[in-house]
């Protein structure tokens, strides 16, 4: 009997700790007060306030105390855009960092966005695993993802209208230091992909790795799916197979 009590509590606590399972955990639904849920940043209007709490995943780039960071929990993501930050509290967002942000929500040429941000860093910590979101390529699906980190495989390197499998800047007029692009094609359709030189610039593994790309290469990536007038993921890591 004495033993029969003694499961019942333990298998108590144990559904009580479950529960309590942390603000500051990605896994956990709870919010703080007055933060959003991705849902409901999802169906705010453009141009309502918005508040979430999110994760660094990667620093696109500092400037005149403003700060353009990709963000992830493990519902969606979210892009944010000239957030005002000091170069000190920059250099603390790394990658992990639990954030609570309040701007708001803009959309640029397809891109949703936070903008017009402030922030206060929180205890958490959370990186995304990539999703491999190759299958849903040319479908409507995709866009549910958009900002997430995320991974393609298997797909071709195509001529990027230069006669070569990259190009500076999206008409090639460009040099060294700035944007890539290439193209890379799955399943007779092809799709424009960016090196964002703000996020991996010209001293990167990425950015070696894709100007040394060949027409007909084999390749696996991973990076952020940004839309701009429809698909085009920044870059962070290519592999030839």
């Amino acid at each position: 009997m004495k033993k029969s009590v003694a499961l019942i509590l333990t298998f108590s606590l144990m559904l009580a700790l479950a529960g309590c399972g942390g603000k500051g955990d990605a896994g956990s639904d709870v919010k703080s007060e007055g933060v959003m849920t991705y849902a409901e940043y999802m169906a705010a209007a453009v141009d309502d306030q918005v508040v979430v709490e999110t994760y660094v995943q990667a620093k696109q780039s500092w400037w005149d105390n403003t700060a353009t960071i990709y963000t992830q929990d493990k519902d969606g993501a979210y892009f944010i855009y000239n957030m005002a930050c000091s170069e000190a509290d920059y250099d603390k967002l790394t990658p992990g960092t639990k954030i609570k942000v309040t701007g708001y929500k803009a959309e640029w040429s397809g891109e949703v966005e936070i903008v017009d941000a402030t922030f206060e860093i929180e205890d958490g910590n959370y990186v995304a695993s990539a999703l491999d979101v190759t299958s849903m390529l040319g479908s409507d699906d995709l866009i549910a993802h958009q900002n997430e980190f995320v991974s393609f495989k298997g797909m071709t390197v195509e001529d990027a209208g230069n006669g070569s499998a990259f190009m500076y800047k999206w008409d090639n007029s460009g040099t060294d230091g700035d944007d890539l692009y290439f193209n890379v094609s799955l399943n007779g359709q092809t799709y424009t992909f960016t090196v964002e030189s703000y996020l991996c610039d010209n001293t990167t593994d990425v950015y070696a790795a894709v100007k040394n790309l060949q027409i007909g290469d084999v390749v696996d990536m991973e990076g952020f799916l940004y839309w701009y007038e429809g698909v085009n993921p920044h870059i962070t890591s290519v592999t030839v197979k």
